[in-house]
C-alpha cells in the first residue's frame, strides 16, 4: 500500500489542537481508494485526512471493500 500523510491544519497546530479522526475507504478491486466517508471527529482535520487517502493506493484484490482508518494528530 503507498499512502500520503495528511497536512497538519496550520491554523490548529498553532493554538496546539489535537485529535482523532475516524474515516471510512471504499477502495475499488484496482486498489484504488473511489470514496472516503468520515465516520467521526473535526472536520478540519477530517478534511485534510481525507484528501490525503484520497491519494492512497491499495493492492489489487477480488473485489471492491471498505477500509477503516484513523488518524490522532498530536500538535506536540
Amino acid at each position: 500500500m503507498q499512502s500520503l500523510n495528511p497536512e497538519y491544519p496550520k491554523s490548529l497546530k498553532e493554538v496546539h489542537v489535537g485529535g482523532l479522526v475516524r474515516l471510512s475507504a471504499t477502495v475499488a478491486a484496482s486498489g484504488n481508494v473511489v470514496r472516503v466517508t468520515v465516520v467521526g471527529g473535526n472536520p478540519i482535520f477530517a478534511e485534510s485526512a481525507s484528501k490525503a487517502v484520497m491519494k492512497w493506493k491499495f493492492a489489487p484484490a477480488a473485489s471492491q471493500s471498505e477500509e477503516p482508518i484513523q488518524f490522532f494528530f498530536n500538535p506536540n
